[in-house]
Protein backbone atom coordinates (compact mmCIF):
# COMPACT_ATOMS: atom_id res chain seq x y z
CA UNK A 1 0.00 0.00 0.00
CA UNK A 2 0.62 3.79 -0.54
CA UNK A 3 1.71 4.61 3.17
CA UNK A 4 3.56 1.16 3.68
CA UNK A 5 5.71 2.98 0.85
CA UNK A 6 6.01 6.22 2.54
CA UNK A 7 6.88 4.55 6.07
CA UNK A 8 9.73 2.87 4.71
CA UNK A 9 10.37 6.01 3.03
CA UNK A 10 10.71 7.92 6.50
CA UNK A 11 12.80 4.43 7.84
CA UNK A 12 15.42 4.79 5.21
CA UNK A 13 15.97 8.52 5.80
CA UNK A 14 16.06 8.39 8.95
CA UNK A 15 18.82 5.26 8.94
CA UNK A 16 20.70 7.76 6.71
CA UNK A 17 20.27 11.06 8.47
CA UNK A 18 23.09 12.02 10.81
CA UNK A 19 22.02 15.23 12.46
CA UNK A 20 20.37 13.73 15.89
CA UNK A 21 17.80 16.27 15.94
CA UNK A 22 16.31 15.80 12.33
CA UNK A 23 16.99 11.97 13.51
CA UNK A 24 14.82 12.45 16.78
CA UNK A 25 11.56 14.10 14.65
CA UNK A 26 11.68 11.34 12.18
CA UNK A 27 11.28 8.39 14.75
CA UNK A 28 8.28 10.63 15.89
CA UNK A 29 6.34 10.81 12.33
CA UNK A 30 7.04 7.06 11.94
CA UNK A 31 5.73 6.07 15.66
CA UNK A 32 2.74 8.18 14.38
CA UNK A 33 2.28 6.16 11.02
CA UNK A 34 2.80 3.20 12.60
CA UNK A 35 -0.16 4.11 14.63
CA UNK A 36 -2.35 5.03 12.07
CA UNK A 37 -1.78 1.79 10.69
CA UNK A 38 -1.87 -0.44 13.79
CA UNK A 39 -5.31 -1.94 14.34
CA UNK A 40 -4.51 -3.02 17.98
CA UNK A 41 -4.64 0.91 18.38
CA UNK A 42 -7.87 1.86 17.26
CA UNK A 43 -7.25 4.94 15.73
CA UNK A 44 -8.88 4.09 12.37
CA UNK A 45 -11.37 1.14 11.79
CA UNK A 46 -11.16 -1.25 9.43
CA UNK A 47 -12.92 0.69 6.73
CA UNK A 48 -11.04 3.68 7.36
CA UNK A 49 -7.76 1.65 7.32
CA UNK A 50 -9.18 0.66 3.64
CA UNK A 51 -9.06 4.25 2.42
CA UNK A 52 -6.07 5.43 4.71
CA UNK A 53 -3.06 6.54 1.97
CA UNK A 54 -0.50 7.76 4.40
CA UNK A 55 0.58 11.11 5.94
CA UNK A 56 2.43 14.08 5.33
CA UNK A 57 4.78 16.22 6.82
CA UNK A 58 6.61 19.34 6.07
CA UNK A 59 11.02 18.97 6.01
CA UNK A 60 12.10 19.15 9.14
CA UNK A 61 13.08 22.87 10.14
CA UNK A 62 15.00 24.03 12.61
CA UNK A 63 13.98 27.61 12.09
CA UNK A 64 10.64 26.28 13.54
CA UNK A 65 12.18 25.05 16.81
CA UNK A 66 11.96 28.68 18.74
CA UNK A 67 12.76 30.10 21.99
CA UNK A 68 9.59 31.67 22.99
CA UNK A 69 8.71 33.17 26.22
CA UNK A 70 5.78 31.75 28.62
CA UNK A 71 3.58 33.80 30.89
CA UNK A 72 1.09 31.50 33.22
CA UNK A 73 -1.94 33.52 33.47
CA UNK A 74 -4.82 30.74 34.40
CA UNK A 75 -8.31 31.93 33.74
CA UNK A 76 -12.17 31.06 34.18
CA UNK A 77 -13.09 27.48 33.07
CA UNK A 78 -15.06 27.34 29.85
CA UNK A 79 -16.73 24.97 27.33
CA UNK A 80 -14.83 24.63 24.43
CA UNK A 81 -16.24 24.04 21.32
CA UNK A 82 -15.54 21.01 19.34
CA UNK A 83 -16.20 19.42 15.79
CA UNK A 84 -19.53 17.52 17.29
CA UNK A 85 -22.25 18.83 19.61
CA UNK A 86 -19.42 18.05 22.52
CA UNK A 87 -18.40 20.92 24.70
CA UNK A 88 -15.67 19.45 27.13
CA UNK A 89 -14.48 21.93 29.69
CA UNK A 90 -10.91 24.09 29.39
CA UNK A 91 -9.35 26.49 31.01
CA UNK A 92 -6.47 28.97 29.94
CA UNK A 93 -3.31 28.27 31.51
CA UNK A 94 -1.23 30.75 30.17
CA UNK A 95 0.62 31.94 27.14
CA UNK A 96 3.01 31.98 25.12
CA UNK A 97 5.18 35.23 22.18
CA UNK A 98 7.82 34.37 20.31
CA UNK A 99 8.63 36.26 16.91
CA UNK A 100 8.47 34.36 13.58
CA UNK A 101 9.21 35.78 10.25
CA UNK A 102 10.16 38.98 11.94
CA UNK A 103 6.55 39.31 13.30
CA UNK A 104 5.51 39.02 16.84
CA UNK A 105 3.53 36.36 17.74
CA UNK A 106 1.02 35.25 20.97
CA UNK A 107 -0.84 32.02 21.60
CA UNK A 108 -2.29 30.56 24.48
CA UNK A 109 -2.02 27.44 26.34
CA UNK A 110 -5.32 25.69 27.48
CA UNK A 111 -5.83 22.60 30.13
CA UNK A 112 -7.77 20.33 29.87
CA UNK A 113 -10.08 20.01 33.38
CA UNK A 114 -11.38 16.57 33.42
CA UNK A 115 -7.90 15.21 31.98
CA UNK A 116 -5.59 17.05 34.89
CA UNK A 117 -7.35 15.04 37.33
CA UNK A 118 -5.15 11.75 35.87
CA UNK A 119 -2.23 11.73 36.92
CA UNK A 120 -0.40 10.58 33.46
CA UNK A 121 -2.03 14.25 32.31
CA UNK A 122 -1.08 16.75 35.27
CA UNK A 123 1.25 18.52 33.81
CA UNK A 124 -0.28 18.27 30.25
CA UNK A 125 -1.24 21.44 28.54
CA UNK A 126 -2.30 21.97 24.98
CA UNK A 127 -2.18 24.78 22.37
CA UNK A 128 -4.85 24.57 19.72
CA UNK A 129 -3.90 27.15 16.76
CA UNK A 130 -4.53 27.93 13.01
CA UNK A 131 -2.08 29.56 10.88
CA UNK A 132 -1.85 31.26 7.27
CA UNK A 133 -1.30 27.46 5.69
CA UNK A 134 -4.80 26.43 6.62
CA UNK A 135 -6.80 24.80 4.17
CA UNK A 136 -4.23 24.92 1.63
CA UNK A 137 -0.92 22.42 2.62
CA UNK A 138 -2.45 22.25 5.99
CA UNK A 139 -6.19 21.40 7.77
CA UNK A 140 -8.25 23.96 7.79
CA UNK A 141 -9.96 23.04 11.11
CA UNK A 142 -6.23 23.72 12.51
CA UNK A 143 -3.36 21.93 14.07
CA UNK A 144 -1.85 20.71 18.03
CA UNK A 145 0.62 21.07 19.69
CA UNK A 146 1.47 19.77 23.10
CA UNK A 147 2.76 21.84 25.95
CA UNK A 148 3.96 21.08 29.73
CA UNK A 149 3.66 22.82 32.55
CA UNK A 150 6.84 24.77 33.67
CA UNK A 151 7.64 27.06 36.10
CA UNK A 152 10.42 28.44 33.52
CA UNK A 153 9.34 31.42 31.50
CA UNK A 154 12.01 30.39 28.73
CA UNK A 155 10.60 27.60 26.77
CA UNK A 156 11.34 26.29 23.43
CA UNK A 157 8.26 25.34 21.38
CA UNK A 158 9.36 23.00 18.72
CA UNK A 159 6.44 23.62 15.51
CA UNK A 160 8.14 20.61 14.32
CA UNK A 161 6.04 18.48 16.72
CA UNK A 162 2.25 19.83 15.42
CA UNK A 163 -0.15 17.34 14.16
CA UNK A 164 -3.42 16.93 13.13
CA UNK A 165 -6.87 16.13 15.20
CA UNK A 166 -7.89 12.45 14.99
CA UNK A 167 -11.05 14.13 13.02
CA UNK A 168 -9.34 14.38 10.02
CA UNK A 169 -9.01 10.75 9.56
CA UNK A 170 -12.17 9.84 11.20
CA UNK A 171 -15.93 11.12 11.47
CA UNK A 172 -15.64 8.98 14.78
CA UNK A 173 -13.56 11.19 16.57
CA UNK A 174 -14.70 14.95 18.34
CA UNK A 175 -11.83 17.36 18.31
CA UNK A 176 -11.48 20.79 19.90
CA UNK A 177 -11.91 23.61 17.56
CA UNK A 178 -8.70 26.07 17.78
CA UNK A 179 -10.32 29.37 18.99
CA UNK A 180 -10.68 33.05 17.24
CA UNK A 181 -7.41 34.03 19.40
CA UNK A 182 -5.26 31.45 18.82
CA UNK A 183 -5.20 32.52 15.01
CA UNK A 184 -1.88 33.06 13.47
CA UNK A 185 -1.43 34.97 10.18
CA UNK A 186 1.99 33.86 9.54
CA UNK A 187 2.57 30.38 8.13
CA UNK A 188 3.81 27.66 10.24
CA UNK A 189 5.25 25.27 7.31
CA UNK A 190 6.04 22.79 9.66
CA UNK A 191 5.14 19.52 11.55
CA UNK A 192 2.08 17.98 9.63
CA UNK A 193 0.38 18.66 6.40
CA UNK A 194 -3.04 17.45 5.37
CA UNK A 195 -2.82 13.65 4.66
CA UNK A 196 -2.12 12.25 1.20
CA UNK A 197 -4.91 12.19 -0.76
CA UNK A 198 -7.29 14.39 1.51
CA UNK A 199 -9.68 16.71 0.25
CA UNK A 200 -10.13 19.97 1.78
CA UNK A 201 -13.80 19.59 1.38
CA UNK A 202 -13.71 16.40 3.24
Amino acid sequence: MRYLTILLSLFYINYYTAQSYEDSLIELRIVRMGEMIDSSSHILDAEEQKSFEGLQFFKVDSNFRIQAKFTKEVGKKFEMPTSTARKPIYRQFGFIEFSLEGKACKLFVYQNMALRRKKEYKDYLFIPFRDATNSNETYGGGRYLDFKKTTNPEVIVDFNTVYNPYCVYSHRYSCPIPPAENTLTVPIRAGEKVPVGYAQDH
